[in-house]
């Protein structure tokens, strides 16, 4: 089922973030584990899912993305821990 979904996907030490958007997420991310999503992704070994929010449309769920992707590190680590305090990989949890 497609759900147009906002994410964020860091690396093993949290160092680096990255915000995506997809109608598919547990496909995407099993693609970012997979190395098979060419670009900064697989470039930082980018593949622990720490945040995600699902939308009706991906009209609303792009806006959404393009406005964290304007937003500094420290209020996107703030976002996260809001919801995911741990830093857990969420990825498991999507099955």
């Amino acid at each position: 089922m497609k759900t147009p979904t906002v994410y964020i996907i860091t690396n093993e030490n949290n160092t680096t973030l990255f915000v995506g958007v997809t109608s598919t997420l547990t496909q995407r991310m099993y693609q970012h584990r997979k190395g098979e999503v060419r670009g900064f992704s697989a470039k930082h070994n980018l593949d622990k899912l720490v945040y995600f929010e699902q939308y009706g449309t991906m009209e609303a769920a792009v806006l959404r993305e393009k406005m964290l992707k304007k937003w500094c590190r420290k209020t996107k680590r703030d976002l996260i821990a809001e919801k995911n305090p741990a830093w857990r990989d969420l990825y498991p949890f999507l099955a």
